[in-house]
């Protein structure tokens, strides 16, 4: 019998809160059978979602929570104050070991705020990225960091840079994946001072396979598996990426409608065209982990549907067969062992 995967959902966090987090609850309760879902939030509200379903009651569970942390508030603060909010209780759950991983579409500033405070980071690790999958033409590359770290310093990145590998070889089944440092140009002596500190330390390193530079314009062609660079840049790449996916699929969408001759293709192409835009849909690809801590963290779009949650449940259930955490773990100590 294979071992279950307990993970603990923030049911209050995110736009579309509770109804879209108990369905997506719901929902991978039918797509993956080694799950247990915790659902965090205001018991009565959670409980009233989830009467609308049918479902196997041992494999969800309401965990009370009286407070929700709002995506305005001060997020130290929030995490310091709201002891029985929705985030604070299932990093606990994740911390004290009753849950393998805690997922939420709330307020980004307190999940990585929580992160670090609650579930903490593990020895070794300077600073937990953020880390999202995202589709390229070759299939999907991993953008590190997109969110944590803005001020990041060259020994940051290549930890990033580490973390990412292993994630990429052995969640997605990438052999030996490429690692490319963001730039604005190809050459080494080109960018910015972080990344002209950083490229020699990546060159360096014998546990990733560093191709060097890779420019915006390259990312969404899959040069590299794995794209780092500090949170900043990997922001505005991320939204940018997600704005522009969203434009294209919507011009093509209202093109094919606008004639007879357009209309009676659009059928035609219909199957191909569903498979294409489904493969440039942010939620197919689940949620952005937070690596480097001693638990697993995901953090969701804010706008998540159920398709999104869903998703991000199963990648948690990969994640912990997988063993990413102590994988990491491993060479993070390894890194530190070399250099004492």
């Amino acid at each position: 019998m294979s071992e279950i995967t307990k993970i603990a959902l923030d049911a209050m966090g995110g736009d579309n809160a509770p109804g879209e987090m108990v369905k997506g609850a719901i929902d991978a309760l039918g797509r993956e059978k080694d799950i247990k879902v915790f659902l965090i939030g205001k018991e009565e509200v959670v409980n009233a979602e989830l009467s609308q379903y049918t479902y196997d009651k041992e494999r969800i569970e309401v965990v009370n929570a009286t407070e929700v942390i709002e995506t305005a508030e001060p997020p130290v603060n929030a995490i310091r104050k709201k002891k029985d909010s929705s985030i604070v209780v299932g990093m606990k759950m994740v911390k004290e070991g009753r849950a393998d991983a805690f997922v939420s579409a709330g307020s980004s500033g307190a999940i990585l705020v929580g992160g670090q405070v609650i579930v903490g980071r593990i020895k070794g690790v300077e600073r937990p990225p953020l880390a999202p999958l995202i589709p390229t033409e070759k299939g999907v590359s991993l953008l590190i960091d997109c969110g944590a770290n803005v001020d990041a310093r060259p020994s940051h990145l290549v930890q990033f840079a580490k973390m990412g590998s292993i994630y990429m070889e052995h969640v997605l089944g990438i052999q030996n994946p490429k690692v490319g440092i963001v730039n604005i140009g190809a050459e080494e002596e080109k960018g910015n001072a972080l990344v002209k500190e950083t490229f020699p330390l990546l060159k360096e390193e014998k546990d990733i396979n560093f191709i060097g530079s890779v420019e915006a314009r390259e990312i969404p062609h899959g040069q590299a598996d794995v794209v780092v660079c500090e949170a900043f840049a990997g922001n505005i790449i991320l939204k940018l990426y997600e704005g522009v996916g969203s434009v294209l699929i919507s011009k093509v969408k209202s093109g094919l409608m606008t004639s007879l001759r357009s209309k009676i293709g659009a059928l035609l192409i219909k199957p191909a065209l569903r498979s294409t835009l489904k493969s440039f849909d942010a939620s197919e690809y689940g949620g952005a982990p937070l690596l480097g801590l001693n638990g697993l963290v995901v953090k969701t779009h804010g706008s998540a549907k159920a398709k999104e949650v869903t998703n991000t449940l199963i990648q948690c259930v990969t994640f912990k067969k997988q063993k990413i955490n102590e994988k990491i773990r491993e060479s993070i100590q390894a890194e530190v062992k070399s250099a004492e």
